[in-house]
């Protein structure tokens, strides 16, 4: 009975040996998409929305009221440096009531009395100013001869100063009185001068700066009033880039970093520098409906500019900045990675991430410790090594242990 009893429990435990083989062959395998852990050269980055803008734009403005005759010049045009881009006929003079007569000759009087109390005050100041370069030339040779303090040299000089700045004090009332007693003068001696005013040549307006013009106010004949802008005119060789960049991210910017400008309509990137980081903030609100706290970037284009002659001002690009990088990380695709909870302890603490390592066909959870970031891959510092196989975009129907069919 010995044998046939050990044969019984030979078969029983090879059946269930049997049975388990069975039904792990029979569990089902998940397809999944898989990448590898890879070594190389990484860079941390962020992208943010911005756009182009010229480094100095010229607003050309009416230089007197009159009537500004059509604009022919077109938005892309070129201009130079003092070329008329705009003539303005100079309006006619009115003619001066009662009131704004008596004004007038008021003001021609108290012009007068105006300029002879600063000649006046210019004989004194004048006065004072030889007495003060005197006392201050005595000065001099005494404390060159320890017969006088320092002290009274210093204050020598400083009464020499006042009493120089005081002349040229007087002698501008004096000339801002001449200049009203003109001024007043003019208007009653142009009374009504319609004629004459309106007879004198078209007055051109002249561009500051060679360049193209950016946009226009006006293009009409039409009647202007001084300083009423005409057109905006720049040169689009000077563009630079803005980008209102969240706070959180602005603090690890710094002039001289490198940036990339993506998404321009060029064949391929363009090389760009950080020049600026505003110190003053402003809140945005996001397409979400979120306030968000940003500041203004200013980047420098470093490619040549023939890659980006095309580029106008205002216009759409993205710019991503690169705050971070290494030359041989250890990386992973980002999307490998996922958050689980923080593993509790002192040396063994991930932070939290963790990704899904594929070994012997399973798919074992793997906590790692991460590094740097990017949109596309994620350094590991810890927890996976190079010519690892992971799965990317791990669903619910991933866990630990479960028959991985690559995709």
């Amino acid at each position: 009975m010995t044998l046939p009893r050990k044969a019984l429990y030979f078969v029983l435990a090879a059946s269930f040996i049997g049975a388990l083989a069975f039904l792990t062959w029979r569990e089902p395998r998940q397809l999944a998409a898989t990448g590898a852990v890879t070594q190389g050269p990484l860079q941390e980055t962020f992208t943010e929305e911005a756009k182009t803008r010229l480094k100095q734009r010229y607003a050309i403005a009416a230089p007197v009221s009159g009537t500004l005759q059509r604009i022919t010049l077109e938005p892309g045009d070129a201009v130079q440096q003092g070329q008329p881009v705009a003539y303005i006929a100079p309006a006619a003079s009115t003619l001066l009531d009662d009131r704004s007569r008596a004004q007038a000759e008021a003001d021609v009087k108290s012009g007068q009395s105006q300029q002879a109390a600063a000649s006046q005050r210019i004989a004194a100041a004048r006065a004072a100013h030889q007495l003060a370069q005197a006392s201050l030339k005595r000065a001099r040779a005494l404390a060159a001869g320890q017969a006088a303090s320092q002290e009274a040299l210093d204050q020598a000089q400083a009464a020499a100063t006042r009493a120089a700045a005081e002349l040229a004090a007087a002698q501008a009332d004096e000339q801002a009185a001449i200049a009203r007693v003109a001024a007043a003068r003019a208007t009653l001696a142009h009374e009504g001068a319609a004629g004459e005013s309106g007879a004198r040549a078209p007055q051109p307006v002249l561009s500051p700066v060679s360049g193209v013009v950016l946009r226009r106010s006006l293009q009409s004949a039409t009647p202007v009033a001084a300083g009423q802008s005409l057109m905006e005119v720049g040169d689009t060789a000077q563009l630079e880039i803005e980008a209102e960049v969240l706070s959180t991210d602005a603090v690890r910017l710094a002039p001289g970093m490198t940036a990339r400008v993506l998404r321009w309509g060029g064949p391929a990137p363009l090389q760009a520098r950080v020049t600026r980081v505003e110190p003053g903030g402003f809140t945005k609100v996001s397409a979400l409906g979120v306030q968000e706290q940003r500041t203004r970037v200013i980047l420098e284009l470093t490619s040549p500019r023939a890659d980006w002659a095309a580029l106008g001002d205002a216009w759409r690009v993205e710019t991503e900045f690169i705050t971070r990088q290494e030359e041989n990380a250890v990386q992973v695709p980002a999307s490998a990675l996922f958050r689980t909870a923080a593993t509790e302890g002192g040396a063994g603490s991930t932070g939290g991430w963790a990704l899904y390592v594929v070994e012997n066909g399973r798919a074992r959870l793997t906590p790692v410790r991460v590094g740097l970031r990017s949109d596309a891959a994620a350094q590991i510092l810890e927890g996976a090594a190079p010519g690892q196989t992971v799965i990317l975009q791990p669903d619910d129907r991933i866990h630990d242990g479960v028959r991985i069919q690559p995709a």
